[in-house]
């Protein structure tokens, strides 16, 4: 017979610090992932590129940064099958050190003209180190904190995961900016670009946190204790990937609209904007900073919605939002007035949310307890792999092969239609009958 599992003194107040270690351990986490993006838009290419033109330079630095995303899905496999096994916390630990170790270490690479091929080389190595940390700490940090919520609360819960994206690019660009702001573009190139990821050596301190303050989430340590932990699935991504393979891919296209529309608002926008347009870095930065402010106040407002009238019915707006948003984006973009800019990504930012907030929640209920890491992970990496990773490269190429952005902005409709296409189909996992019973579990009717 299962034992009863020990509660924390003060529950409340020990789910408030897991929220807050979660959002600040995950935006140290993207904080570090996405600083390399912007890297690739204004820094690569110059200093680990030199000889290339300004165009190749650019699409190779891009192709490094897709390298994080080729790895995304093995780190949420490896990640996802050792987290139903072992637990959510040792697996969010390990990755969250790797990430930490692999950023610091970029900020330490040689650049090309001191020892020619081996810096890209090792380049491309650590950011495939961050990519394998990146795939295996989402589902961990979400499910640490929807499996930890009250069942009423779980949309709004895993927002506090969710929302660290917005908080990551917005730190990443204000210590971008104080960087290139406080010293010459010269010296910025050859030494000050290196600041911003050396700081990520305080991510350890959050590790040391998390390893020693936070439990294990009840519903894990429930099927660990159930007959003698016989409910731990022993071959969790196998039977996932046999029983759910529909739902896996199906959450993957859940992820299309705001994958691709963010991708291009924190990266590709900044290489198209100063080398295309002709426009300030900083300002585009800014730009892209103070967009980010409306994602962290919409994205919690998304997720507690969801725990309202249901996940289903932000995801079927937003995409449909992103869909209809695409072409005027980019006919503002176009105007390359930094107003009408900033108006083009507040409005997809908010579009974007309006998916991203209840996602944290929905897909982890789509999925049994006994293989949610795993599904879950293995659809919200898909998506980075397709979607994310190629997002700014194929803009670049397509605006240097066509001289438009049109093509851009129709690839852009198209990933809000699989998003609109991929929310209909699947189930209600918050249903009317789930939020009108006090104890009813969101997605519990789903696989028994």
């Amino acid at each position: 017979m299962a034992t009863p599992l020990s509660r924390p003194a003060n529950p409340r107040r020990s789910f408030r610090k897991l929220l807050a270690a979660g959002l600040i351990g995950s935006s140290l986490e993207w904080y570090d992932f996405f600083l390399y993006g912007t890297a690739a838009a204004l820094v690569f290419p110059k200093v680990f590129f030199p000889e290339s033109s300004a165009l190749m330079g650019t699409l190779l630095a891009f192709s490094t940064f897709w390298a994080g995303f080729v790895a995304r899905p093995i780190g949420g496999l490896l990640a996802g099958h050792l987290g139903d096994r072992y637990g959510r916390k040792p697996v969010v630990v390990t990755c969250l050190a790797l990430m930490g170790a692999a950023t610091f270490l970029i900020g330490c690479l040689p650049s090309a003209s001191s020892v020619g091929a081996l810096a890209p080389a090792l380049l491309v190595a650590l950011r495939f180190v961050q990519g394998l940390a990146a795939g295996g700490q989402w589902g961990g940090i979400v499910l640490l904190l929807t499996e930890s919520a009250g069942p009423k609360r779980r949309g709004f819960a895993g927002t506090f995961g969710q929302t660290s994206v917005p908080v990551a690019v917005i730190i990443s660009n204000l210590i971008l900016v104080a960087c290139s702001g406080l010293m010459s573009d010269a010296a910025f190139l050859s030494w000050g670009w290196r600041i911003p990821f050396l700081v990520s050596v305080v991510m350890f301190a959050v590790v040391l946190y998390i390893q020693t303050k936070v439990e294990d989430t009840p519903e894990f340590r429930e099927l660990q204790a159930a007959s003698a932990g016989e409910a731990v699935v022993r071959a969790p991504l196998a039977r996932v990937l046999r029983q759910k393979w529909g739902v896996i891919l199906l959450g993957c296209g859940l992820l299309s609209a705001t994958n691709s529309l963010f991708y291009i608002s924190i990266s590709g926008l900044l290489s198209y904007g100063t080398t295309g347009l002709g426009l300030p870095r900083n300002a585009l930065l800014a730009i892209v900073l103070i967009g980010s402010l409306a994602m962290v106040a919409t994205i919690p407002w998304a997720g507690h919605v969801s725990d309202k009238v249901g996940r289903r019915p932000l995801i079927l707006i937003g995409g449909l939002g992103v869909a209809v948003w695409a072409f005027p984006y980019f006919r503002l973009v176009d105007s390359a007035s930094l107003g009408l800019i900033f108006l083009a990504v507040v409005v997809g930012f908010v579009f974007q949310c309006l998916t991203y907030g209840p996602i944290a929640s929905f897909l982890g209920e789509l999925f049994a307890p006994s293989v949610r890491y795993s599904g879950a992970s293995l659809a919200y990496q898909l998506s980075a792999i397709i979607v994310s990773g190629g997002t700014p490269f194929l803009m670049t190429a397509l605006i240097a092969r066509t001289g438009s952005t049109t093509p851009v902005a129709a690839y852009i409709a198209v990933m809000g239609l699989i998003t609109f296409a991929s929310a209909w189909f699947l189930p209600e996992t918050n249903p009317a009958e789930v939020r009108a019973d006090p104890d009813a579990v969101p997605g519990t009717a789903l696989h028994g």
